[in-house]
């Protein structure tokens, strides 16, 4: 039998995270990567999100990670439109009410959430802004993630999300890598960085 493959990807916006669509988009097929046959993406990342996507041979890993009994933390550095006053903060921190599916209301679990700086060094990744647009980086950390949660919790506070990069699984860390790379990991240092 062989052994289960783990990777760390990049995702670059504008990319589906899946091998195969009937919609015409860019699929994870087109990372100059020879990815083995039965890799598929652990939880996804919308087409205009970006970051940390991890991919595995193993079918059980995403039952581990999102359906376990121990909640696992996702963070994310949300870029939004306008300045942030610290009451908004507090109302993405402490939870609030966003839509769900089939039209109901979703109150999300509390979370940590704060202002940072934007990093030096960041990967560009579209069209830049205009040097008169004012936006905010914040850095959001939650345990659950329901569809689009983040870019919904930002909306329901009245800011319009720029970007959205998950930089981490757990202790598993996007750190430099850029978008499109895939870098592999062995099992032992997969498991004990997700806490699994």
């Amino acid at each position: 039998m062989n052994e289960h493959r783990y990777f760390m990807v990049n995702k670059p916006v504008n990319m589906v995270s899946q091998f195969v669509s009937s919609h015409s988009v860019n699929l994870l097929s087109s990372l100059s990567f020879n990815f083995p046959e039965g890799t598929h993406a652990i939880g996804r990342l919308d087409q205009n999100s970006e970051g940390l996507l991890l991919l595995t041979t193993n079918k059980k890993v995403t039952r581990l990670l999102f359906q376990g009994a121990v909640p696992h933390k996702r963070t994310y550095l949300v870029q939004v439109k306008n300045k942030v006053e610290a009451a908004t903060i507090e109302k993405l921190a402490n939870g609030l009410a966003i839509s769900a599916v089939y039209g109901t209301i979703f109150t999300t679990t509390p979370c940590e959430v704060e202002l940072v700086e934007k990093p030096p060094n960041l990967f560009e990744a579209g069209k830049p802004l205009h040097e008169n647009v004012i936006s905010t980086w914040l850095l959001i950390s939650l345990t659950e993630g329901k569809f689009h949660q983040v870019r919904k919790m930002v909306a329901a506070v009245h800011h319009k999300c720029l970007r959205l990069i998950r930089v981490s699984i757990e202790e598993l860390q996007l750190g430099t890598m850029q978008p499109g790379e895939v870098v592999e990991v062995n099992e032992q240092y997969f498991f004990e960085k997700l806490k699994l």
